[in-house]
């Protein structure tokens, strides 16, 4: 019985040892029966879209086989329930880049649109187009996340660099203006400029903001600085 139970673990650990990974070093294809941290990570990010509402347990069955495939119906990816190259770079938001003018993808609309309703909803259209401005900016520049995604969800310790991302908002379904305003500024809209943060003065102080960088200018409630 110990000697089974050795040769169990031994073969567990070769499957472990000789699990594929792609050449550029990205996650292996997933489907069905795959288990591991790469399947947790799909998980995880399942769940924030709103596709995924059960245990993250690093196991691909049937409910994570479904949620892919709802994932990949709602954004135009062949509908296989497999996590290939394709559907894991659009959910999370590294197959392109997403920030030349004219070469996005729904996904990254998405997320911009989403943050921009979040901090922006109440704005006036120039303020909503601003602020995707300012996030496209932080995905150009070398000191934030190089994917929409990565900007909206990038964390300074613990703490959330957008406060929808801590109270969930990030969350709701943008408006028409909001997706329309992620679009424009997708296609190359530049209110702001080169601006890579705005804060509202009647809802915080922005002392670092303020004693850090350089007033641009204020459109509806927020300012803007580079």
């Amino acid at each position: 019985m110990r000697r089974f139970i050795y040769v169990l673990v031994f073969m567990l650990m070769l499957t472990i040892i000789t699990t594929p990974v792609s050449a550029n070093g990205q996650s292996r294809t997933l489907q069905f029966g795959h288990r591991g941290a790469d399947v947790s990570r799909l998980q995880g990010a399942l769940n924030q879209r709103g596709y995924y509402n059960y245990a993250v347990d690093g196991i691909y069955g049937k409910i994570t086989e479904q949620a892919v495939i709802r994932f990949q119906i709602d954004h135009g990816i062949r509908i296989d329930g497999i996590a290939g190259p394709q559907t894991q770079g659009t959910l999370y938001g590294n197959s392109s880049g997403g920030t030349s003018t004219g070469n996005y993808t729904q996904d990254h609309v998405f997320w911009l649109a989403r943050i921009i309703e979040a901090e922006a909803g109440g704005e006036p259209y120039n303020g909503k187009v601003a602020v995707g401005n300012v996030i496209l900016n932080r995905v150009n520049s070398k000191d934030f996340p190089n994917s929409i995604y990565g900007v909206v969800f990038e964390y300074y310790g613990s703490i959330p660099q957008f406060s929808p991302v801590a109270d969930g908002t990030i969350y709701n379904n943008p408006s028409q203006a909001s997706i329309n305003a992620a679009t424009e500024a997708l296609e190359g809209a530049r209110p702001v400029g080169d601006c890579t943060y705005f804060f509202n003065p009647s809802k915080a102080a922005g002392s670092w903001i303020v004693n850090n960088k350089t007033f641009v200018t204020k459109i509806g409630g927020h300012a803007f600085y580079r």
